[in-house]
């Protein structure tokens, strides 16, 4: 920015009203935390230093903002005595004291644009104010404080809802919180405030009438979009933003050439990367951070986190998660990939298939009703319907490997560690519990056998014995 920029992010408080041991700023839209929606929005602005606010459940949002985002000083409110101690403790913790412009926010706003900030800070630094707050006008204005002007419609002060006489309360024109500030004049306006209001806080919104009384200019960049002032409080408000939030990204996407074909089921997280000519069906869900490539079909009924699709795939009703997907390769239906797994170009994971830790070569098939873990399967292989890897033994984890064009017949359990190499098969029934030489056929040990009369002598009196005894007298 042209200007040097320090942002303070207010994420101390408790947020009793969502009644939940974690902490509000880290309840989830989108895929990310609140306050994670807040650092994002002041990082895409390119500010000089960020300063987070953390109180309430300090040790995991401490972990969270650091995770997001390690260069972010933090500082405990160790008592949540209002906003202008909030932003004193920040200005504290600074070693330095900041220049230019203080953009003040907060981490239960999550729809708050980098757009919006960039906006508000151009407004404020054009106009040449000490004070610029970024304000809006709600159909039901209760419970924010009213941003009050004078005949003119300079602004004289912003009056919080419970100290605001009837007249003021009838003003449609809020404060969101979000404030632009001269960092020169913050310091000493913080350092006035006092604690006679009806909460005995300190209310950083009493800066505006100090600068006001010191004939400093005040304005308001009014916002339009009110939805981006509003903040989480409780659950019901949580699921409304999570819902507008989504609502904004599925149009996103559809405006850069994604098919969505029922918006109100598809659901798109904040990480998510889609490519022009995607199509997603009715009922999906794409988290965290999921990337699908031109021309891939998504749906169903699907869930996929962390997942990377190719051009020309098609996934269909599977869930999956930390997985690769490759270029006109095929999944599902009813599918599910676990993490590690990894599907070649041209590929294929059918119907009730289970998939961990396993890479399937291109054109490989497990097409139906089987379990590969901790496999590997070659180029061009098929592994038949009902197969298993057992590669677990009570102790250890054991891999599997399927060579080239191998091909595995029905109903095949495989005792891991155990190699089928390029080009060999297995019989169907077959419990392979040794190496597969290339070219061999692999056949289960011994034949089949039968113990007549077992089900009369061992089942007497089921219905299976009964069904027996009628046959054997039939044939009698």
């Amino acid at each position: 920015m042209s200007e040097q920029v320090t942002a303070i992010v207010l994420a101390a408080g408790a947020g009793t009203r969502m009644r939940s041991r974690l902490p509000k700023v880290l309840h989830e839209i989108g895929g990310r935390p609140l306050v994670g929606h807040a650092l994002h929005a002041v990082r895409e602005l390119g500010v000089a230093r960020t300063v987070a606010v953390i109180g309430h459940g300090r040790e995991l949002v401490a972990e969270v903002v650091s995770g997001i985002d390690a260069d972010v000083v933090q500082v405990v409110q160790e008592e949540q005595l209002g906003t202008g101690h909030a932003v004193k403790i920040a200005l504290d913790a600074l070693d330095e004291a900041p220049d230019g412009t203080v953009l003040v926010t907060y981490g239960d706003v999550p729809l708050l644009t980098a757009d919006t900030l960039t906006a508000l800070l151009d407004d404020h630094r054009q106009a040449g104010r000490a004070v610029t707050i970024l304000s809006a006008e709600p159909e039901d204005p209760t419970g924010y404080g009213r941003i009050i002007r004078d005949d003119s419609g300079n602004v004289l002060a912003i009056r919080e809802h419970r100290d605001a006489s009837d007249d003021e309360r009838a003003v449609r024109e809020i404060n969101s919180g979000v404030l632009a500030v001269a960092a020169d004049f913050l310091r000493a306006a913080v350092d006035a405030l006092r604690t006679d209001n009806d909460q005995g806080e300190l209310y950083l919104t009493d800066i505006v009438a100090h600068a006001v009384g010191d004939g400093l200019p005040v304005g308001a960049h009014v916002l339009e979009d009110v939805w981006q002032t509003e903040g989480v409080n409780d659950r019901v408000q949580l699921a409304t933003l999570g819902r507008v939030l989504n609502d904004r990204l599925v149009e996103h996407w559809m405006r850069q050439g994604v098919t969505v074909v029922d918006p109100a089921t598809t659901w798109i997280d904040s990480g998510v990367t889609l490519a022009p000519d995607v199509t997603i069906l009715p009922g999906t869900q794409l988290l965290g951070a999921t990337t699908v490539a031109e021309g891939a079909t998504i749906g169903p009924d699907t869930t996929l986190r962390n997942v990377e699709v190719g051009e020309g795939a098609s996934v269909v009703r599977t869930h999956g998660s930390d997985a690769v997907i490759a270029a006109n390769a095929t999944v599902g239906p009813f599918s599910y990939l676990r993490p590690g797994t990894v599907l070649g170009e041209g590929g294929k994971i059918g119907a009730f298939v289970e998939t961990k830790n396993t890479t399937i070569g291109a054109g490989a098939k497990v097409p139906h009703l089987s379990y590969m873990g901790d496999a590997e399967i070659g180029e061009g292989a098929n592994v038949g319907a009902g197969s298993i890897t057992a590669n677990y033994d009570g102790v250890d984890k054991h891999r599997t490997t399927i060579g080239r064009h191998a091909r595995t017949g029905s109903g095949n359990v495989f005792v891991a560690p155990v190699q089928i190499a390029d080009g060999a098969y297995t019989a169907a029934g077959t419990t392979v519990r040794s190496d597969v030489a290339s070219g061999a056929l692999a056949v289960g040990e011994g034949g089949q056998r039968m113990i007549d009369g077992w089900v009369e002598a061992r089942r007497p009196g089921t219905s299976s014995a009964e069904a027996a005894r009628q046959a054997r007298e039939n044939r009698e």
